[in-house]
Parts: structure tokens; sequence; C-alpha cells
């Protein structure tokens, strides 16, 4: 991770403790070079999470010290996600990690959970929300005293202003839900939401520091909810089929080694059989 804020609190006694690069861009390379090159030395393949939010400096300097380390136990993983889902995210592949898993499957472990993940957040304004489709209307109404939005960003796009007949789509599936309270004072995500989703946890953590940057306002409760067991996480990661990549020899799921970043190559052609007459 590389803030201390992503890395939350173990969800059971196997969870992983999370290694955090901080400040990566502002210390001295050499420093956070050493740094990175100890934690891969020490546990073999390294996957740092990272949100959409995270400052451009920070991407560079991390793509720069992959590329000084010249290394493929690296893996730069940067889901699609708001802050509080990718947080979420990191921590089930801590669960992932103390299992007998391979580096290759747990660090594309993370493109197949997302699918089981519902984060969107609570907003008091939609003026600069821009990950979510937002149309002309619903941006004339962000300026009304009191207005509030809720919305779900993954896995549907959906924006709804609140009222008393305001829903989100949320999983069909038993879910533990997590929120993260900003600066808006409301319990609509815990005292509606939550029942309407018929969630079977539910605890809060402080809000991410990207999670204003992600959602345009600091005005927000912002909310995830997943899956918390590990015996079903270990499951669904281990029921995929598995392949090995061609470039680097690991065993990963799914079509792009996570760590190297190469692709199955095309098939080939086979030549065109002819009817002799």
């Amino acid at each position: 991770m590389t803030g201390a804020d992503m890395a939350l609190p173990a969800q059971d006694e196997r969870t992983l403790p999370a290694v955090v690069l901080r400040d990566v861009d502002t210390r001295p390379l050499d420093e956070v070079l050493t740094e990175l090159q100890a934690v891969v030395e020490a546990h073999g393949h390294v996957v740092v999470v990272c949100s959409p939010a995270t400052p451009a400096p920070v991407l560079r300097r991390l793509h720069t010290l992959r590329s000084l380390l010249e290394s493929d136990r690296i893996a730069l993983f940067r889901p699609d996600l708001p802050p509080l889902a990718v947080a979420v995210l990191a921590r089930q592949l801590r669960q992932l990690a103390s299992c007998d898993i391979g580096p290759g499957v747990l660090a594309s472990a993370g493109r197949l959970l997302t699918h089981y993940l519902h984060a969107g957040a609570l907003l008091g304004s939609v003026t600069r929300l821009d990950r979510v489709p937002v149309d002309l209307k619903q941006h004339a109404k962000s300026w009304l005293p009191g207005s509030q939005f809720a919305v779900l960003a993954h896995p549907q796009p959906q924006l709804v202003r609140l009222g008393p007949d305001a829903r989100l789509d949320g999983p069909e599936f038993g879910t533990w839900m997590i929120v993260a309270r900003g600066q808006l004072p409301s319990d609509w995500v815990t005292a509606t939401l939550a029942p309407a989703w018929r969630v079977q946890g539910l605890h809060e953590v402080p809000p991410p520091a990207e999670s204003p940057a992600w959602w345009g306002t600091g005005k927000l409760v912002e909310f995830c909810t997943f899956l918390p067991d590990l015996s079903v996480l270990y499951q669904l990661v281990t029921s995929v089929r598995r392949g090995t990549c061609h470039w680097c020899g690991i065993d990963v799921i799914g079509d792009r080694c996570v760590f190297c970043s190469a692709t199955p190559p095309a098939p080939e052609a086979r030549p065109a059989l002819t009817r002799r007459t």
C-alpha cells in the first residue's frame, strides 16, 4: 500500500499485515529503493495496490522503482474502484496470502474479486463528480441546499437523488459492509441502505485520504460490501482455471500476467486445406 490509511484492520487472525510504502514521492529515491528491494527479498514477490486517485507523482515513482530494480517480481495493481473498495480488495489479498496460493495467482485474484464488490457513496454534491455519469438535471439539483445523492460506482454506475424512494441495486448474495464517514452528517447508509441490502455485518473505518479526490467532494459517506470469509475467497480463486505465463513461467489466472504484463501468444495460423480433385 502507498498509505497507512489504506491498510484496513485485519479481517481475521490469518490476515497478513500490510507493508506500507510511505511518502514514496517525497523521500530520497535511493532510500525508497532500498526499502522496496528489502521487501522483495523478504517475500519473493510484491503486489503494490493503489487507487485511481493516487497522485501522479507517486505512480511515476513506483514505475521508476520497478524499472530500477529490473524486477518482474513487482506488480503494480490499480483497480478502477473507489479508494475504500481498493482498501477492501487489498485486505482480501492479504487474507489469501496466508494460503497455499502462488504469487501469480494471488496477484491475478485481485481482478477476479472486484466482481464481488459493491462500492459507492452518499454525496452532498455531484458538481465535481466525474467517475460516474451525471446528467445536467442532476447537476442542477446538486446546487439546491440540502441535496444529497446516493451513488453506486461499481459494479454498474447508478446515481439517485436521496429521498423516501431512493434505491440502489445491491448484491444478490450475502455480504458485509464497511463504511467510512467523511464530512457529511448522515445515517442513511447504515440505517437505510445496509438493511435494504441485508448485509450480515457492518463496521466503520476512517475515510481514506484519497476519497475526496475520487468523489469530487469531502462531504460524503463512502461504503463497500464484500465477502469476508477466507474459505469463500479461497474457493472462488482456486476454482478458476490456471495457466502458466509463457514469459516469466509463474502460474496465473486470467489472460494477462500481473507481474510481467505478458499475454498469451496468438495461436499460429494453420495452412488452409485444399481438396484434391
